[in-house]
Order: C-alpha cells, then structure tokens, then sequence
C-alpha cells in the first residue's frame, strides 16, 4: 500500500502579510490512504468490563477480511484532483491529531488554513505549499485579543484539535494548562466565530462527565477533563453547528519527525478497527490515525450534527477512507437521547 506524503528536504521560505498570515509555496502533498479499502462494515455488540460494572456498548467495527493481495494497488485513495468546495480552518493543526488531520485534507485536495502560534512549524510537518493549497495564520487561542477574525473569511469548517498535559510538564509552559487551553482557549475561539461555519468539530476526551468518579478523577486531578467539558458545554450552547469526538486514550504519535510517511506506515493495519459509542461509557485507546479520519468524515454527514460521539480503536482492519462505512459506524453508534448535556452553564 503506498502512503506516499512528503517529500524529504524542506526549504523554509516564508512571507509575512497582512493579519500576521503567513504562506508557503511547493507542490502539494501526493496522495495517499490510510487503509485498505478491502473491508467490509460490521455492526456487532461488544461487552467490555470495568473496575465498576459490565456494560454493553454499541460496537460499529469494520472486520478485517481475507487480504488480497491482488487489489493492494487498487486500494481507493482520497483524490487530489478532485476540487472541493470546502475551505477548512484546522485549529491545533501541529499537534498529535491536528497534524493527520490537515496531512489527510491536503491528500484529499481540501483547502486548508491553520491558526498557530509558531507558523514555522507547518513547514517543518507539511512542507512548502501553494497558497491556494494551504494558508498559515498566527494567532493564539488562549488570549482573544490574538484571535483575527478575518480568519474566518471564507471558512466553510472549522476542526479544533488543541490540547495540553493532563498533568504538569514542559508543555505547560508559559500558560499552557488546561485551564487556558481546554477552556478559555475554545472559549475565545467561539466568540469569534461566525454562525456562517458549516459545523465545528472539536477534538474532546472521554470521561469529561464522569470527572468526579473514580478512575477519571484521578486525571482529572489538575483539572483537564472539567475544563474540556466547559468547552464542550459552550459549544453546545454557542447556536454554531457542531459535532463532538472524544477519543480515548490516544495512541500512534505524536509525530515529531518530518517523515510521516515512514511513520504512517509503521503503524498502518494496527488500530484500525473502530469502535463508536454515545453516552461517555467508552474505557480504551484510540489511534491518533482514526480520530483524524473520524473528524474529516463528520464534516460530510448531516446527522452528526449536534452529537457528540466517544471512539476507541482495537486491531483489525477498519473503514479506513471509505465515506459509506464511516457513514454506517456513526449511524449504528446513534443513540436515542439529547447528545449534548450542559451541567456547568
């Protein structure tokens, strides 16, 4: 299966315009697709047991087949050439899951724009692109007066991927808690955002409802999974179409290395088959791989909206880019009951 991204020498070039944005100019990415598309979509329930009790899930796994090695070139990929509509704003765009997420819309041909604090680092990960490919804004969520609303001038999309330690470390830094990142960061992202946006899709965590509850209160213990479901509950309130991803533990990266390609290779055919669940019961890990793709799917199915889904993966073959199975996962995964429950507003 080729997984052809990047090339390998970078030449760093960038031009500083107006609205501190930022641009670089080279080929664009080749294509490339995450999985196999010999699979097919199985719906199944799972019983999984916890600490607490045993519940039963929803289970929306695409099954690994037979390999045939026979359709391995064929294997559909998302396609460059193909003209979307779509301009996509990728917030976090040079973390663990942001940095898949913007690598895979540019393989689609998706005009992307990120918002960074360091704009040399979407060189360093996407190497030089075309300014119709890819625009690179400055700007920092964490304080509202370094967020330009002209930013959003054109966006049909909005995925936010930002993020912090759940514990302190170096990555705290210079006030980058949870408390900034996880809350006031989403919060003054959504101020400013048009109700011209199509849907947000923000990247949250599983047990953000359960943060008082054993074992997540020991996450919880700097305060993460409170703060993620602050930002959770103001957009559910914020009137802008929305669809929530809470992964679990998060596996496969982050990627530090320019060559994702190797990377991307290495750990291709491990967690990819997924599991969709509502209701915040789901306990596991998750490829960074599949959150990536799970948030790109979203965009494009309409009952999504307004819902909020937990996702893990396990070994196995899974939808890989194929937009029918993805469809089937999330549907299978819908429950019956209001997705969004506000407790702190």
């Amino acid at each position: 299966m080729s997984l052809s991204l990047l090339p390998h020498s970078i030449n760093l070039k960038f031009s500083v315009k107006r609205h501190h944005k930022f641009f670089a100019s080279t080929p664009k990415f080749s294509s490339f697709s995450l999985l196999p598309t010999t699979t097919s979509a199985v719906i199944s329930p799972l019983s999984f047991a916890s600490d607490a009790s045993t519940r039963h899930v929803a289970r929306a796994v695409a099954e690994e087949q037979a390999p045939d090695t026979s359709s391995d070139d064929k294997a559909e990929a998302p396609n460059p050439s193909k003209v979307s509509s779509k301009l996509v704003l990728v917030i976090g765009g040079s973390g663990g899951v942001g940095q898949l997420v913007v690598a895979s819309l540019l393989s689609r041909g998706i005009k992307s724009r990120l918002l960074l604090r360091d704009p040399s680092k979407a060189v360093s990960l996407f190497g030089q692109q075309n300014e119709d490919t890819l625009e690179v804004w400055k700007g920092d969520t964490r304080n509202p007066n370094d967020i330009d609303p002209a930013m959003f001038e054109g966006v049909t999309h909005v995925i936010c991927c930002t993020g912090t330690t759940a514990f302190p470390s170096r990555r705290w830094d210079g006030d980058n808690t949870p408390e900034k990142v996880d809350w006031e960061g989403i919060r003054n992202l959504v101020n400013v955002m048009p109700h011209s946006v199509k849907r947000l899709i923000l990247v949250s965590s599983v047990g953000v409802t359960k943060y008082n509850e054993l074992p997540w209160s020991i996450m919880n213990l700097f305060g993460v999974l409170k703060y993620k479901k602050m930002g959770e509950d103001f957009v559910c309130n914020s009137g802008i179409p929305y669809t929530i991803i809470r992964p679990g533990r998060l596996t496969d990266g982050p990627y530090t290395s320019y060559d994702l390609n190797t990377l991307l290779k290495a750990t291709a055919g491990e967690r990819r088959a997924v599991i969709l669940d509502q209701g915040d019961n789901l306990v596991g890990e998750v490829s960074r791989l599949v959150v990536a793709e799970a948030c790109i799917q979203a965009m494009d199915i309409e009952f999504t909206e307004g819902q909020i889904y937990e996702i893990n993966s396990v070994k196995g073959e899974g939808p890989g880019c194929d937009p029918v199975k993805w469809r089937d996962l999330f549907k299978a995964a819908q429950a019956n009951k209001p997705s969004c429950t506000s407790s702190l507003f």
